[in-house]
């Protein structure tokens, strides 16, 4: 391992009550979810409307943004064997509970399947583009009775941040300045206002000097998705990507590595999620697929490896943290892959791992983004699989590059001396640049004959 040490970038102090906030907002975007985050939003937005309607819906009229139509339109809804938003629609009216948040279908049962394909069968649910979104995650949905009474929700910004509820015409709940909409939990409260300022330095000394009782709750994420990616094996899910690196011609090809291992986790995980199994993963940001991006291949690196527990917990942190935080610039929904982001925070999970420092981080930082800028996201769907195994081999070569203190350049590129300006590049393309290429996608996904 090289032995050199470079020059390290000025600490960033954190105080206790500044911990506390970022503990806070990463508890607030590191969740459980069952099933793909765009459908499962629009159930949550149905779930809630119906609740405040008071009965089951005669009509339900949705409207969504490009982005979460996108996303929703062929990706298997946990439990039903079912492609797209209507049965997530319909389960949501059903059986739904918002109280659940991304996990609102989670009481589903075989019979409520039927139910709700006779429900769709009825013509009762209308699901429509938003033209003028406000945002690039919007739901919107309005449940009808057979008298005509009506209740609305509107779900933006996050996939579980209602901002509006109205019953018959008349609002019960306006949050559209932006406010936090979540259902009042304590990390919710505990960021209300304006979230934690954060640049990577203070990502990387949160996650290596917070104490470390008061980071454990980001293990849960490694029992989940570690649990995904075993029971994906139980079955055959999606693409079968994860299946196809663990057997036979898979590993004679790829070998019985670490890096191997790595990519069948992930990719198993992706399957069966991306097909529609009824099993958890932990999210980040609203994506379980960031989730399991962020988590996997840190976990996996880090057994192997045989690094300590402690090692593994803020390894963990900082690869999740580092995912959030360039979310925070991002937004929720881009035209740029979420396996980018999440995997280049894997990366750093991996680099602190193999015993890097900040200035080795911020390397496997730019090497990432020098390598995946530009990934589209054309929707959820079983073959993100491919995509986010292509994410984490990425993180695996550029923490190996770091290590040998080799990163690329500021002459190269889109890549900026300093790091944070470079992530900033990467957000500007992504969150901006990019807005034709999205346009184009969903134009393509629509266009397709069946």
């Amino acid at each position: 391992m090289e032995t050199s040490t470079p020059t390290l970038q000025p600490a960033c102090p954190i105080d206790a009550a500044e911990r506390r906030r970022i503990i806070a907002l990463m508890q607030a975007q590191v969740v459980p979810a069952i099933g793909c985050t765009e459908p499962i939003c629009v159930a949550l937005a149905t779930s809630r409307a119906t609740e405040v309607l008071g009965q089951t819906p005669a009509r339900i009229d949705v409207w969504l943004s490009a982005n979460i139509l996108k996303n929703a339109m062929g990706v298997g809804i946990p439990g039903t064997g079912m492609v797209g938003l209507p049965i997530a629609v319909a389960l949501g009216a059903l059986v739904g509970h918002s109280d659940y948040g991304l996990e609102v279908l989670r009481d589903a049962t075989p019979a409520d399947v039927e139910q709700g394909k006779a429900y769709i069968a009825e013509g009762r649910i209308h699901i429509n583009l938003k033209t003028d979104a406000p945002d690039k995650l919007y739901a919107e949905v309005q449940c009808s009775d057979a008298e005509g009474h009506t209740a609305k929700v509107i779900i933006a910004h996050h996939h579980t941040n209602i901002i509006y509820i109205g019953v018959d015409g008349e609002t019960l709940s306006d949050q559209t300045a932006g406010t936090d909409g979540t259902h009042g939990d304590a990390a919710a409260e505990e960021i209300s206002g304006e979230e934690p300022v954060l640049n990577l330095r203070k990502v990387y000394d949160f996650a290596t000097t917070a104490p470390l009782e008061e980071l454990r709750f980001i293990d849960e994420a490694r029992r989940l998705n570690e649990e995904a990616a075993a029971l994906s094996l139980q079955g055959n899910y999606g693409h079968c990507l994860g299946k196809a690196l663990t057997r036979p011609l898979g590993r004679g090809i790829m070998g019985d590595s670490i890096f191997s291992h790595i990519l069948s986790s992930t990719s198993c995980a992706c399957d069966a999620r991306m097909a529609g199994a009824q099993i958890p993963v932990m999210s980040n940001s609203g994506s379980g697929n960031q989730g399991i991006c962020a988590t996997n291949p840190v976990v996996v690196f880090a057994r192997e490896n045989h690094n300590t527990a402690e090692e593994m917990t803020r390894a963990l942190v900082l690869s999740h943290l580092t995912a959030i935080y360039i979310k925070q610039h991002l937004g929720a929904l881009s035209a740029l892959c979420g396996c980018v982001v999440a995997s280049t925070g894997s990366s750093c999970g991996i680099t602190l791992l193999m015993g890097g420092d900040y200035t080795r981080v911020t390397f496997a930082v730019k090497n990432m983004i020098a390598n995946l800028t530009g990934m589209i996201c054309d929707g959820a769907k079983p073959s993100c699989a491919l995509k986010l195994t292509s994410g984490v081999s990425t993180a695996v070569l550029s923490a190996m590059l770091a290590m040998q203190n080799e990163c690329v350049s500021s002459v190269e590129g889109i890549i900026d001396e300093d790091v944070d300006q470079s992530i900033r590049n990467l957000v500007s393309i992504g969150a901006d640049s990019m807005n034709e290429t999205d346009r184009k996608v969903l134009d393509i996904m629509t266009s397709k004959s069946k």
